[in-house]
């Protein structure tokens, strides 16, 4: 990508969504928003294909669900596919087949655009179901398969719910989706989303009755590099994992990080070996340790990671960073944004060496996701 070359991160709050955008340098950031103002949004998304169009997840307790969309990089919206506001009966939701099932409709999740098609776009909801658009967001249709796995009866809620908040579409396999849920595990299918295997094999955690269940596990999040589709990163509940198999089978590689619990995992855009993580105390503790805010990188693939702090507060800082709050841009040097459930946006020009806060006093991030322009 050349200096010309131009950068939006797309910042979905418990209040509203926030647009900032920069030229190649990254020095000097011109900040939108709030949009829906007083809305949570809990992801927005830009499709690869044509960058200018945009969906946004907007969720509320008293008003429901809506997707909205946008055909001219954010500065205008429209309501989408409104027909599935949420009427707290399980099973009757006008997503679903009409059928009862023991499952209600609370949110999306996470929005996928298609690698290929800006009208088609996946949708991971709470409770852990997934559903496709192929019309630009005006009419969803879950993709049943999943939610109806023999494993679903073990499915569990995680502290957030039982939601599915990640989405990879294989590059080079264009019918292989990969899938994260909290607290059931990793899938994927390898026909387009008919059909569903767990994948977490290697995986062990303690809290579950079965340590080493199929099903159960609470995965945070899963990353990969596109260029690399096989060679899959994950941050569990605790412990950093990796799959060379497209997740067939994981090992550990949280190495010497000061905690193995996090929520966000990411892949340096040009070095498929370079990955970040954001260790936190605890599970029960959802701050950094000692109160330092520190991105670890590992170079290596995992098991030896380096504390990347200049930029960053290293004293008295009390913040988390959430699944969906971390991105990484393609320029020629990587880019890494993050946000923290205290309002801050922090962004590196340089792959992590340096950081500086963008923006402060947001609502609590939510998700961040970043877009590379011509």
């Amino acid at each position: 990508m050349s200096l010309m070359s131009g950068v939006r991160v797309l910042v979905g709050t418990r209040k509203g969504a926030f647009i900032l955008t920069a030229d190649g340098t990254r020095e000097r950031w011109d900040i939108s928003g709030p949009h829906f103002p007083g809305w949570e949004i809990y992801h927005l998304k830009g499709s690869p294909v044509e960058p200018a169009r945009l969906y946004a997840s907007q969720t509320s307790d008293w008003f429901g669900q809506q997707i909205q969309r946008s055909s001219d990089g954010g500065k205008n919206w429209e309501p989408m596919g409104n027909e599935f506001s949420y009427d707290g009966i399980p099973g009757t939701h006008q997503w679903y087949d009409g059928t009862q099932h023991p499952w209600e409709f609370k949110r999306v999740w996470h929005l996928e655009p298609s690698l290929r098609d800006p009208e088609t776009v996946y949708a991971g909801a709470e409770d852990a179901a997934l559903f496709r658009t192929t019309d630009g967001g005006k009419s969803w249709r879950e993709l049943p398969g999943l939610r109806t796995h023999a494993s679903g009866p073990q499915w569990q809620p995680g502290a957030g719910g039982m939601c599915l908040h990640t989405i990879l579409l294989d590059p080079v396999q264009p019918d292989r989706i990969f899938v994260a849920i909290s607290a059931a595990g990793t899938f994927r299918s390898d026909d387009g989303g008919q059909n569903w295997r767990p994948i977490n094999r290697g995986l062990h955690s303690e809290y579950i009755p079965n340590p080493t269940a199929e099903v159960g596990h609470c995965v945070h999040r899963i990353a990969m590099h596109p260029s690399r589709p096989n060679v899959l990163f994950m941050q569990k509940h605790w412990d950093v994992m990796r799959s060379e198999d497209a997740g067939d089978s994981w090992r550990e590689v949280s190495g010497d990080l000061p905690s193995d619990f996090g929520f966000p995992i990411n892949v340096h855009a040009h070095e498929p070996e370079t990955v970040y993580v954001v260790p936190i105390k605890s599970d029960s503790e959802h701050f950094p340790p000692d109160g330092k805010l520190r991105v670890y990188r590992s170079r290596t693939g995992g098991n030896e990671w380096e504390a990347l702090t200049k930029g960053l507060p290293q004293s008295n800082c009390y913040v988390n960073v959430l699944r969906d709050a971390m991105a990484v841009d393609s320029l020629d040097e990587c880019g890494i944004y993050f946000g923290t459930t205290g309002g801050q946006v922090y962004g590196s020009a340089d792959a992590g060496d340096t950081w500086t806060a963008i923006v402060r006093d947001l609502p609590g991030v939510l998700s961040v996701e970043v877009q590379t322009l011509p």
